[in-house]
This record gives C-alpha cells, sequence and structure tokens, in this order.
C-alpha cells in the first residue's frame, strides 16, 4: 500500500508539472525565465529541507556540477517550451525524448536489442515524428525543438545518476549546484521581466512541491518497485499531464496527439517489455538508468 500510494503521488506531481508551468506561461502571469530560475530555487530549498528531516538535522548535499548543468538546461528548455506547447503535447514529446536517449545511449554502448526492442523503438520515433511533423494540428516547432531538448537533457541527467548511493542527497546537491546559473536567468529576465503573484505561487508549487516532493515520493516508492514496473507506469504521464490540460486548461486533445500517443507510449511499452523478456533479468543500460528522476522519464532503481 505505501509503494502504490507513493507512485501515485509521485507520477501525479510529475504530471502536474506539466500543468503548472503552462498554466503559468500560457497564461502570461510570470515569463519563462524567471519561472525556471524561482523553479529550480525552491526545489533546493524543498530537497534540503526534506534532507534535513530525513537524516536529523544534517545536511549533506551531494551531486556534481556537470550532472547540475544538465538539470539546469533540462529546466530552462522545458519552461520555453511551454510558451507554445499544450500540455499533453509538451509531455509527450518530453517523455518519448527522454526514452529514446536513454534507450539509444545503450545501442551506443553496445547492447543489441532483439526484433521487438527495435519494432518498439521504431514505433516510438515514428510518433514522435508524427506528432511535429507539418500540418493543421501540428504543435510549434520551436516549442517540439526545444521540448525534445528539455527530453534529452533529462535523459542525459539520468544517465549520470546510475548507480549513486543516495538519489535524494545527490539531486538535492544538483539543484543547489543550479542556483548561480538560476541567479544569472532571473538576472537576464529582469528586462523582459512581467512576474506576478499568481506567477511566482505557480513557480514555488511547481519546484517546491511537485519537483521536491514529487521526487522524495519517486525514491520512496522505488524501493517497492521492480525496474520494468517502475518504467511501465511512467507511461502514465502524459496521459496524466493531457488530462490535466483539459480540465484545468480547458485544452483539446487532438487526434493527431491520440494517434501519436498511441506511438511513442505503445512503442517504448514494447521495447521495454521486450528486453525484459530478452535479459531474462540481467537488466541493460536501459533498464538501469539509475535513481535521478524527471515528469515522465525518471531513472529507474537497480534491482
Amino acid at each position: 500500500m505505501r509503494t502504490g500510494n507513493c507512485t501515485g503521488l509521485a507520477l501525479a506531481a510529475f504530471a502536474a508539472n506539466s500543468v503548472l508551468c503552462r498554466m503559468a506561461l500560457g497564461g502570461t502571469v510570470i515569463d519563462a525565465g524567471s519561472f525556471s530560475a524561482i523553479r529550480l530555487a525552491s526545489g533546493a530549498a524543498a530537497l534540503l529541507l526534506i534532507l534535513a528531516v530525513r537524516d536529523g538535522g544534517r545536511v549533506r548535499p551531494s551531486g556534481s556540477w556537470v550532472s547540475a548543468g544538465w538539470l539546469f538546461l533540462y529546466a530552462v528548455a522545458f519552461s520555453f517550451a511551454y510558451l507554445d506547447l499544450s500540455t499533453g503535447t509538451g509531455a509527450l514529446i518530453l517523455f518519448g525524448s527522454v526514452q529514446a536517449t536513454m534507450i539509444l545511449t545503450a545501442v551506443w554502448a553496445g547492447d543489441r536489442p532483439d526484433v521487438r526492442e527495435s519494432a518498439g523503438m521504431l514505433m516510438a520515433l515514428g510518433g514522435l515524428g508524427y506528432l511535429a511533423s507539418p500540418g493543421l494540428a501540428a504543435p510549434s516547432l520551436t516549442g517540439a525543438l526545444l521540448m525534445a531538448a528539455a527530453g534529452g537533457a533529462w535523459g542525459a541527467y539520468s544517465l549520470r545518476g546510475r548507480g549513486v548511493a543516495d538519489p535524494l542527497a545527490d539531486t538535492a546537491g544538483n539543484f543547489v549546484r543550479t542556483l548561480p546559473l538560476a541567479a544569472g536567468l532571473g538576472l537576464l529576465a529582469l528586462r523582459h521581466s512581467s512576474t506576478s503573484a499568481e506567477g511566482v505561487l505557480l513557480a514555488v508549487v511547481s519546484g517546491a512541491l511537485t519537483s521536491g516532493v514529487g521526487y522524495a515520493l519517486w525514491y520512496a516508492a522505488l524501493r517497492g518497485l521492480s525496474a520494468a514496473r517502475a518504467a511501465v507506469v511512467q507511461l502514465s504521464v502524459p496521459v496524466l499531464a493531457a488530462g490535466g490540460g483539459v480540465a484545468f486548461l480547458s485544452e483539446e486533445i487532438s487526434t493527431r496527439l491520440i494517434l501519436a500517443a498511441v506511438l511513442i507510449l505503445g512503442g517504448v511499452g514494447l521495447a521495454l517489455r521486450g528486453g525484459e523478456k530478452r535479459r531474462h533479468g540481467d537488466l541493460s543500460p536501459v533498464l538501469t538508468l539509475g535513481r535521478a528522476d524527471l515528469v515522465g522519464g525518471v531513472g529507474l532503481p537497480r534491482d
């Protein structure tokens, strides 16, 4: 029950990140640069507080500057992408790009996929291509490219986090290391700043609750989830995000988005299932991507 509750809340938090970002930037209550800076600062504060509570007041964040750079790139590209994308479309591109980065990295590292895995990867990549292809219902090309870059950055961040001894301390340290970059971004954003109390509140909630607390819940859930199950449950994040966009932002779900979701999520699920069958418990880099996280592409546990 504990694992189920933590998993459900964590996935809802990851999907809520997309909803909150789109709510803030689509409604122009805050600019993308300020939103990113406040989100990262709030996430750092929340994770340090959680770390202090867990360790009895001792705060010992770890992490690295390289990982912090990837985290910063993800957060900034994510925010600017949502200036032009709907909630569901953005989450789907993000999720697909993260998983594509991880799977292709595993292939590059020498893990040779079987027919089922190859078919799944091609299916997912085809879905991404179809979603971004020209047409009346196509999303903004700039927004799609930015979100794909965000997914690639998060994939790289997750790959660097595999096998860390303390994922919560590692993530807290990485968030803290983004603060100088976030401060610089905030200063640059002052020239075009359009912040409001509502926008700041949305950024704080996104950073502290749906990022910081969401990550803590996910790490708790990972203790009771196998790698394959953790990968599969993440398929629900884009669906939850799209539902949130409909419920809270009155967004419409196009036929293109539905078909692309079937191709992308179905392809990723097929690839993961094929890998599990082929390895018979010997997890490849595709399924041992560490415990670093993300909306739609959280790193996976080692079994």
